[in-house]
């Protein structure tokens, strides 16, 4: 396959940025409007248990609209009339544009053909059927007010990581992969409510033509492709958690229908591509803190290809082995990620501490200050009085004079 174009580095990050809303304007008061925009821009929502700040799914909307009311997400993904994405493994528990459903058909057809997995176990006979039948009279149910329901108390342990879960829940979790059940919001424990799929997506979604195979691959490629800007088959893959031969099929055929262009990107070996709408900004001028599950950042290879940035999540690394910290956010500057911080709401006393804070090698003498700016912004978001920083790392002396100002 031909290389049409070499993008420079810088060119790829930019690109990269703007197609993910990096070069958008911001709102003033983000609206729905906006919220709509970015959604099309990061394509989906990667969902995360973890609140040691604000979870997962929140962040990346704050890092490209700025402070804005978290009551759009809510309502974008509660009801039914007016629902705008939902809950399904589209990266991996995330949510997705609610006109994805259809597409996602092949995937549920998949579980379905593999009867569960390993953490699923089996499930006595007889269990789905009174678990549907459940549902269907008395609506949205967490998996918590099922077990009662059905007298289901399940396994008193606490071996492997969680995942004893009781029969009525492996049931609820299948039946989700299925595609026979589907999400129809979280409560404020944030456990997981399940519905009847008429009852939460749209009509015109879920009556509409399911897509073969290859077309739905074809149009999470279109969208993975969009939303990345330019990457190779390895990091469009991931986006939707495809295989990387059916990404490379799906991606010659939007080269051969004009839709994408084969590119090589300075110092990245393999092929890249570059999605055709593709804006190419002469600078980009953002300021973001990044959640390590930001769309921008979750395929590691590529942010250290793009940014020079090596970045690995250390939740699950025991404390003294941690080099930077438990949730440690990038901070992108201009087109760079320029630097870390390790951050944590203690609501309690409604203080943001910056457990830690570290700046990249090639970070500009303005990091203090802009990162000082950023971090009242959030604080200020998420209703912290104070910001607290502890004299960890080597950006945090100069972050602590900037925030005591």
């Amino acid at each position: 396959m031909p290389r049409s174009q070499t993008l420079s580095r810088s060119q790829a990050r930019r690109i990269a940025l703007a197609a993910q809303g990096f070069a958008d304007k911001p709102h003033t008061t983000p609206t729905m409007r906006t919220f709509q925009r970015t959604l099309e821009r990061t394509g989906v929502l990667q969902v995360d248990s973890v609140n040691v700040l604000q979870r997962a799914h929140y962040m990346p909307l704050y890092s490209r609209m700025g402070a804005y009311d978290t009551g759009l997400l809510h309502r974008a993904s509660r009801g039914r009339r007016d629902r705008r994405m939902v809950e399904y493994w589209a990266h991996v528990q995330a949510f997705m544009p609610v006109e994805l459903w259809p597409h996602m058909q092949w995937r549920m057809d998949d579980y379905r053909a593999q009867k569960g997995s390993k953490w699923w176990g089996s499930v006595p006979d007889g269990m789905k059927e009174k678990v549907l039948a459940l549902v269907a009279e008395q609506g949205a149910l967490t998996a918590r007010e099922a077990a009662k329901a059905l007298d289901d108390a399940g396994p008193q342990t606490k071996d492997h990581w969680g995942w004893n879960w009781s029969d009525s829940r492996k049931t609820l979790d299948i039946l989700y992969m299925f595609g026979e059940l589907a999400i129809s919001h979280r409560n404020d424990q944030f456990e997981v409510a399940y519905d009847l799929p008429e009852r939460v997506i749209p009509r015109v979604h879920l009556d509409a033509p399911t897509p073969s195979r290859e077309e739905a691959h074809l149009e999470l490629v279109r969208r993975a492709t969009r939303s990345h800007g330019v990457g190779t088959a390895k990091d469009i893959a991931d986006y939707f958690r495809m295989r990387v031969d059916d990404t490379t099929r799906a991606l010659n055929q939007l080269i051969d229908a004009g839709e994408v262009e084969p590119v090589a990107v300075e110092g990245i070996r393999k092929q890249a591509y570059l999605y055709s709408g593709s804006r190419l900004p002469r600078r980009i001028d953002a300021r973001a803190l990044l959640s390590p599950f930001d769309p921008l950042v979750w395929e590691r290879e590529r942010t250290e290809a793009l940014f020079d940035f090596f970045y690995r999540i250390e939740i699950y690394t025991p404390a003294p082995k941690r080099i930077h910290g438990y949730y440690v956010l990038p901070f992108l500057l201009g087109e760079h990620i320029v630097g870390r911080v390790d951050l944590k709401a203690d609501r309690k006393n409604r203080t943001l501490q910056v457990k830690g804070a570290f700046a990249e090698p090639h970070a500009p003498a303005e990091t203090p200050v802009e990162l000082a700016a950023e971090l009242e912004r959030l604080a200020g978001w998420l209703g912290m009085d104070t910001i607290q920083v502890e004299p960890k790392g080597d950006l945090a002396p100069a972050l602590i004079t900037e925030v005591v100002r």
